[in-house]
């Protein structure tokens, strides 16, 4: 029993320190169908700290998509670069929304432009899903606005 109330402590701290949204996509996590994931961004098979500050919080296709993998190409230049990692990157400096359509995430580094691709930030379904949010007035998330644009 006492290992079941530290994992959900655990899931807790991860989800609230994230603000109950997906780490990587911004998916909130209190609308959905399938429950969140607390993922180990260096992954404990890699040498990863099973640690609370190796750990993001993540649904379950950002979690799937990412799986063990740390690096992926950017395809913009071909070379290989490390994953966008919650925990030393700024969501911001690595990701804005399209300025056409709100909906879609544009990777605007390296890091971005791969995360964007490994882990399919714009397929269908969240593009869809964000747009309902946006109807709900729950998207784009605040934190995830240049504080310029907001008005």
């Amino acid at each position: 029993m006492a290992v079941l109330r530290k994992q959900k402590t655990i899931r807790d701290a991860v989800s609230l320190r994230a603000g109950a949204r997906c780490e990587y996509c911004k998916s909130p996590s209190d609308i959905g169908s399938a429950p969140f994931n607390v993922e180990h961004i260096e992954p404990t098979v890699g040498g990863g700290a099973d640690e609370v500050d190796n750990l993001a919080w993540s649904c379950v296709f950002c979690n799937a998509s990412k799986a063990k993998v740390t690096k992926a190409t950017d395809p913009a230049t071909g070379d290989e670069v490390a994953l966008f990692h919650p925990r030393h990157n700024e969501w911001t400096e690595h990701f804005a929304w399209d300025d056409i359509d709100d909906s879609v995430v544009r990777g605007r580094t390296a890091i971005g432009r791969a995360t964007e691709n490994r882990l399919k930030l714009n397929r269908e379904e969240i593009v869809n899903f964000r747009r309902l949010l946006r109807s709900i007035g729950r998207h784009p998330p605040l934190d995830t606005v240049p504080t310029d644009a907001i008005t």
